[in-house]
């Protein structure tokens, strides 16, 4: 990790850019494969499952009875934990509920807004480098509680079965999703835009993947089907003081580097004792972890930044505006106050990002590449669409009318103004 001492604040754009990747080369390639799905539908999803994925099926979902099997493959031990996480998910979602009561704006003027749930979703789940079945719990729980009635799950099969990770088809198990199809990359959210013979199309598909995957679905969200959010590379800022366990810190920043080689870990601090303490411990800790090599790649792309106060550590971190944001020092509640640029927060030395990651409840299916200044996480919000209402009565219209008939004369929209006119009259 580079270390950078006292920065200027004309240096801080430089300093806090991501590794991320430039899909604009992407497109072509992506798009010649999505158009081929949107026409040859199943063909062409199959041919792609066979050149990529390296896996000859004779059909795309997955069956009862592999279903079935891969509840016995799943160890008791880790239905526990699942079980244990998808309590606290479904606790911390439901709690979203919202409903508004109706208004009346002016007397006999009655407005309201009704949650409507997104009828059917995708969830992209990646197979890649580990099967991430939290994402799994992430995605299709909250969909289940917003009264989705349709969830259709993508995940690429293992090479050598042709069969998804039983983890995650036991997750889908006990979140709730409907059909569950083996396809990965590019072909699983043409698949799911589109529609195939086998799949139906959605309206609206979340999940992460790699850059084939949000190259995918930034083409298909042009004009073909909504998505969750834009992304990019996992990262992590941990912001500590000389409270903070150097220990704890460098097991932060690397949890976030063995994501992949363009994950980004930054720690933000105003201790140089600190720093050089948790230098030392990353290195000691990354080479008792089965995925050092993709650690160190990823430490490549990240930095160790020491600022002269807690003030300018608070103002580059909403500059930067993290994915996930850990406050390891004293007065983390004071601090937390006043961050207003973050996809997720974790307060005080025992708060690790994994909670989040996992067990806590809350998501994190999070905005990334310093989306987080415009955009917020997944949330129940996210399944739902909000329809407004409006009635209004004789004494209502005579209320508004005029100066509705006032607005539209002055836009020049006299059919607008008609409208009310002829009722007015009535």
């Amino acid at each position: 990790m580079k270390t950078i001492k006292h920065p200027y604040r004309e240096q801080w754009p430089e300093i806090l850019s991501r590794p991320t990747a430039d899909f604009s080369e992407l497109f072509d390639k992506v798009k010649e494969m999505l158009d081929a799905i949107s026409i040859r539908g199943d063909e062409a999803v199959l041919e792609y499952e066979q050149e990529f994925d390296k896996v000859t099926l004779s059909t795309l979902e997955v069956s009862p009875e592999e279903k079935t099997e891969a509840v016995g493959l799943v160890s008791e031990e880790l239905k526990s934990a699942i079980e244990l996480a998808k309590r606290n998910i479904e606790k911390f979602h439901s709690a979203q509920r919202h409903e508004l009561p109706k208004i009346e704006t002016q007397p006999g003027v009655i407005c309201w807004q009704k949650a409507i749930a997104i009828e059917k979703v995708g969830l992209y789940i990646p197979g890649g480098t580990a099967p991430l079945f939290s994402t799994v719990l992430m995605l299709a729980l909250p969909a289940q509680i917003a009264g989705c009635r349709e969830i259709v799950l993508c995940s690429p099969p293992n090479r050598e079965t042709g069969k998804i990770h039983p983890a995650v088809l036991y997750a889908a198990s006990v979140a709730g999703v409907t059909k569950i199809y083996k396809i990965g990359g590019i072909q699983a959210i043409g698949a799911m835009a589109y529609g195939t013979g086998s799949v139906p199309k959605v309206y609206k598909i979340f999940g992460p993947g790699n850059q084939y995957v949000t190259a995918a679905k930034q083409l298909v969200s042009l004009r073909d089907v909504a998505i969750d959010m834009p992304a990019g590379p996992s990262e992590v800022e941990v912001l500590a003081d000389d409270t903070a366990n150097p220990a704890f810190v460098a097991s932060d920043l690397l949890s976030q580097a063995e994501h992949g080689v363009d994950s980004q870990a930054v720690l933000v601090t105003t201790s140089e004792a600190l720093a050089r303490k948790v230098t030392e411990e990353i290195e000691k800790q990354v080479q008792q972890l089965p995925r050092v090599d993709l650690a160190r790649k990823a430490l490549e792309n990240s930095k160790i930044i020491i600022v002269k106060d807690i003030e300018e550590a608070i103002a580059l971190t909403n500059e930067y505006a993290p994915e996930h944001l850990i406050l390891s020092t004293e007065n983390y509640r004071d601090i937390a106050e006043k961050i207003v640029n973050a996809g997720s927060v974790f307060l005080g030395h025992l708060t690790p990002e994994s909670a989040g990651d996992y067990a806590s409840g809350t998501n994190h299916t999070l905005p990334t590449n310093g989306y987080a200044k415009a955009y917020g996480g997944v949330n129940l919000d996210s399944f739902l669409k909000k329809i407004t209402f409006q009635e209004i009565t004789p004494e209502g219209l005579q209320n508004i009318g005029k100066a509705i008939e006032i607005m539209a004369e002055n836009e020049q929209l006299i059919a607008h103004k008609n409208a009310v006119t002829l009722r007015m009259k009535v």
